[in-house]
């Protein structure tokens, strides 16, 4: 058994982690409100099942990547909403009740939309003959792993918060510096596993990747606010679209079609999202900062 084998694995325990103490500053108050954004529901849903496809399709045809790298992106771009998103909605003002509520709908739908467009990006790049990708399967297993991984800790951090709320607000800032704390040791000890595969294609795939990031990060919440949606509810959907769940993408690379190249750009992108979503952060932060200073 390798690192790569358990990796995924290690990731999901460590997202329940930041998804519990996610839970403790969270109220049901704030899913209902939720509810009564349906615009909000809808815009992001556009953009993660219809234009995320479409552009990363550009991106992928503008850097003439390779069909493994093409593919990878792809089923990345399908990918849903990552746990992490909710993270980093949480860090720096946005509506983390939105951000949850839309990364188990976009997983559920995944069971179809993932299947969907990867097997499109394997016809399109990699068509039939011998020694041809397979068919991707629909992963209702796996789906319902990452559900799980979601909605169960932050049940069980709401239920903390519900009937202890003095111990809920005590331990929420020390619980999401260690859930980070793990999170980041997980990604330090992938680098350093895989280096030298992510240095090799770092030239090839780090534009691309980045490119997707920046626009997936922009989308969200530029469009979200050019509609008239509050601040906080962009911030969400910037998250949602512009962080995607990295551990799913690998997960069909590596387990379903068995290769490490196509799971290199989600490798690249486990690794560059961090960074460019805390730039993205800060920068929303400072534009509020310039808003309120005029």
């Amino acid at each position: 058994m390798t690192f790569l084998d358990v990796l995924p694995t290690m990731l999901l325990i460590a997202l329940a982690l930041v998804m519990l103490g996610l839970g403790l500053s969270l109220r049901i108050d704030d899913f209902t409100r939720v509810l009564g954004q349906p615009a909000a529901l809808a815009l992001a849903l556009l953009l993660q099942l219809v234009v995320l496809p479409a552009v990363c399709f550009g991106i992928v045809v503008l850097f003439g990547l390779s069909p493994a790298y093409a593919i990878g992106l792809l089923i990345l771009a399908a990918s849903p909403g990552g746990v992490s998103a909710n993270l980093f909605s949480h860090l720096f003002g946005g509506n983390v009740a939105m951000n949850i509520s839309l990364t188990a709908i976009t997983t559920v739908l995944s069971i179809i939309s993932m299947p969907l467009v990867a097997n499109l990006a394997i016809g399109q790049f990699a068509p039939a003959g011998p020694g041809a990708l397979p068919v991707v399967p629909l992963q209702f297993g796996k789906v319902l792993q990452v559900v799980a991984v979601v909605l169960i800790p932050a049940g069980i951090g709401m239920l903390v918060a519900a009937r202890r709320a003095d111990f809920a607000a005590r331990a929420e800032r020390p619980f999401k510096l260690f859930s980070i704390a793990v999170l980041a040791a997980f990604v330090l000890v992938a680098i350093v596993q895989e280096r030298h595969l992510l240095i090799a294609s770092l030239a090839s795939l780090g534009p691309a990747v980045a490119l997707f990031n920046l626009v997936s990060l922009a989308s969200g919440f530029f469009l979200a606010r050019a509609v008239g949606l509050d601040r906080s509810i962009a911030i969400a959907i910037g998250y949602e679209i512009g962080i995607h769940n990295a551990t799913l993408a690998m997960y069909i690379a590596l387990s379903v079609l068995g290769s490490v190249a196509i799971g290199l750009p989600a490798a690249l992108y486990s690794i560059s999202m961090y960074i460019t979503g805390a730039l993205f952060g800060m920068l929303v932060l400072r534009r509020r900062g310039s808003l309120r200073g005029t």
